[in-house]
């Protein structure tokens, strides 16, 4: 049995030994990979777990030489009117969740606004303060639009074509962008091909599809965002943790997690099982 396998085969049994309601499982190390499906592999929301999706969107755009994560976003939005302090905002501020901005998740935030993004940077920034909402990332991806145009078809021939990824269904807002931080609709096979793009430090079957510099900006200088253990460090859309991992975490189970060459994907349906179905991945990895 290879290493995957073998991992494979002890999260198989912690997913059932714990009740974790889980889809679909795949581990990837090195070469080697290794599934398992307790559902049929169609596609469902990957939650938060598509901010990763959009730090790509804007690092293959940021490699075109159309964007960069370190201008202020005004210069992408000159109309937009700007909140105190708000004009020294940037594409990474948003997507690390560092804008210093006041406007928590909500479930109607994309409605409760004729435009949410305008709402945002409307509000007045306390600085690099961390406040983790949907509607930082949303922002990011109306800048990036700006730019770029429609989110979904800029990616098709860049990301989710190379990936094999088809007809991508990601959910929109009253005003028809992309929700951004959640609603990309994905398998687990689909959303397994994400993390090996990033465990390979965005090469895919020979082709460099997105910057290594941009993967790296996933897990490294981390915006402090907490004491809540796995939950304390955030980069571009990654959390540090649990242990010498890293990981993408969308609701309800969604995640990437990264642990030297290997990924491991789950996909589920129990938000109060995958912290501890995360950790026992990075142990199982570990040893």
């Amino acid at each position: 049995m290879t290493r995957a396998q073998t991992v494979r085969d002890l999260l198989v049994q912690e997913v059932e030994a714990t009740g974790f309601v889980a889809h679909g499982l795949h581990v990837r190390i090195g070469a080697d990979t290794a599934d398992h499906l307790w559902a049929p592999d169609v596609r469902r929301d990957i939650h938060s777990a598509a901010k990763g999706v959009c730090v790509l969107a804007a690092g293959i755009a940021a490699d075109e030489g159309l964007v960069s994560f370190d201008a202020p976003v005004a210069r992408y939005l000159p109309d937009f009117r700007l909140g105190d302090g708000a004009d020294q905002i940037t594409l990474r501020h948003l997507l690390t969740m560092s804008s210093g901005i006041d406007l928590a998740w909500s479930e109607t935030m994309m409605t409760d606004w004729p435009d949410l993004a305008r709402e945002f940077l409307g509000r007045p920034s306390r600085g690099r303060v961390f406040q983790y909402s949907n509607a930082s990332t949303y922002t990011a991806m109306r800048v990036l639009a700006a730019v770029v145009g429609d989110i979904v078809d800029y990616l098709d021939p860049r990301l989710f074509a190379p990936l094999g990824i088809d007809d991508a269904e990601w959910e929109r807002c009253p005003n028809g962008w992309i929700v951004a931080g959640g609603g990309l609709r994905l398998s687990t096979a689909e959303l397994a091909r994400i993390g090996h793009l990033i465990r390979d430090c965005g090469a895919w079957d020979g082709q460099q599809l997105v910057s290594a510099e941009v993967i790296d900006g996933m897990h490294a200088h981390w915006v402090v965002a907490g004491e809540n253990p796995g939950y304390d460090r955030y980069a571009l859309a990654g959390w540090g943790g649990p242990g010498s991992g890293w990981r993408l975490h969308g609701a309800y189970g969604q995640l990437l997690i990264f642990v030297g060459d290997a990924v491991v994907t789950i996909t589920a349906d129990d938000h109060l099982g995958a912290d501890a179905i995360a950790a026992s991945a990075v142990r199982m990895l570990e040893d």
